[in-house]
């Protein structure tokens, strides 16, 4: 009977903490309208206009340029890039844009699915593009190319215009969302510093007691809770538990095998 509530009140803990494992990996609410999102992009990685995720940021431009944002991405996330092209109405002929996505270190992020290029017909109003990256990892090998935490790039441009079509006025709206994916990407090791440009040369004045340079570090936004937020995963929950239920099996086990102890019968005379 005892061994019984133990496992029934096992059973509701259980009942208890998967819930609160899935609201952990739910997707990000609804994206702030703030006055003072940015309205303008960089034309290149060095001077790309830092923006949050779940804030949508725009930009004009004439057809032909490359813009340039960069947003911060925590381990356990998985970034979903959103680009809404609004075409000129001058244009005659068709034409294809693209977005990239380039990690810290300026490596090209592979898709893991969306519409990363599309081409607008002739006439069109707008275009919509999409990339999903993979699952941004704590750590990973030297060679890998693995999404690292760090500063990431969006990089918008049409790669196949016709003459007619270029130079022409565009305008753009980019915003990043992230879907935390939780103990299912967590895996053993951090890196020492995320990669973020120019934060090696910051925490190395940083360590030798010399005043900040704040032309050192090329980006300055941080995810929510700073750097090394994403230690925290279900995955100490479900270790947890799942610890819980091998010990109440053990004693389970225990009792139902060691055998009733009845006294031993008085001998006869």
């Amino acid at each position: 009977m005892r061994i019984a509530r133990t496992l029934t009140a096992a059973l509701l803990l259980l009942g208890l903490a998967a819930p609160a494992a899935v609201a952990d990996s739910s997707p990000s609410a609804s994206p702030e309208q703030d006055a003072d999102a940015p309205t303008e992009a960089g034309t290149s990685f060095r001077t790309a206009t830092q923006i949050e995720q779940d804030r949508q940021a725009t930009a004009n431009g004439s057809t032909g340029d490359y813009l340039y944002w960069s947003f911060p991405a925590e381990a356990g996330q998985r970034p979903t890039v959103q680009a809404v092209v609004t075409l000129p109405e001058a244009a005659s002929t068709a034409s294809t844009w693209q977005i990239d996505v380039y990690d810290g270190l300026r490596r090209r992020q592979a898709c893991q699915y969306g519409a990363q290029t599309r081409t607008a017909a002739a006439g069109a109003a707008s275009v919509d593009l999409a990339c999903t990256l993979r699952t941004v990892r704590a750590w990973s090998e030297p060679w890998a190319d693995d999404p690292l935490p760090g500063t990431y790039y969006v990089r918008l441009t049409a790669v196949d215009l016709a003459a007619a079509g270029r130079g022409l006025p565009f305008g753009a709206e980019v915003e990043v969302r992230s879907k935390h994916i939780g103990g299912a990407s967590a895996v053993d090791g951090s890196l020492a510093q995320p990669l973020v440009p120019g934060i090696a040369v910051t925490s190395a004045a940083e360590s030798e007691g010399a005043e900040e340079d704040t032309e050192a570090r090329l980006f300055s936004l941080e995810p929510d809770g700073g750097w090394g937020s994403g230690w925290w995963s279900d995955r100490w929950v479900w270790t947890g538990i799942g610890g819980i239920l091998a010990a109440l099996a053990g004693v389970g086990g225990y009792t139902l095998t060691r055998g009733s102890r009845r006294p031993a019968p008085a001998p006869r005379r």
